[in-house]
């Protein structure tokens, strides 16, 4: 499956679990910067759905930005301005952009400001 063969190429330390019906589960670990702290992180590859990405390690603090707070998950684009696809190649897109939400989330922290870019949100956003 390419999504496993781009994986195991762009990120090696990445494990890969197969769930069933062509989904997959990837888990490693992120290091936006070098002093920053190292995320473990987990992405469900779910076909034509859009990929689900938690942190598992270290937790999150309580109310992020850019998080469904209901499931964990990290909002990482607005579905409106990425057609995510099948054939999208999650190691060519997801890994990074997590590793720029961890790295915006880190700033967040300190700062107490998302430096990331965003898109605008209902105030009633449901998950998907």
């Amino acid at each position: 499956m390419a999504q496993i063969g781009a994986m195991k190429s762009r990120y090696p330390s990445f494990k890969v679990e197969k769930l069933g019906d062509g989904h997959l589960l990837f888990t490693g670990s992120i290091q936006p910067k070098e002093y920053m702290r190292e995320y473990t992180v987990s992405i469900e590859y779910r076909g034509a759905a859009e990929p689900h990405v938690k942190v598992i390690s270290p937790a999150l603090v309580e109310e992020p930005p850019h998080y469904y707070h209901i499931s964990g998950r990290l909002c990482l684009f607005k579905p409106a301005n990425f057609n995510w696809k099948e054939s999208t190649i999650v190691a060519n897109h997801i890994v990074s952009w997590t590793s720029a939400w961890l790295y915006f989330y880190e700033i967040w922290l300190e700062k107490g400001v998302w430096y990331g870019p965003e898109a605008p949100h209902e105030n009633n956003k449901q998950e998907i």
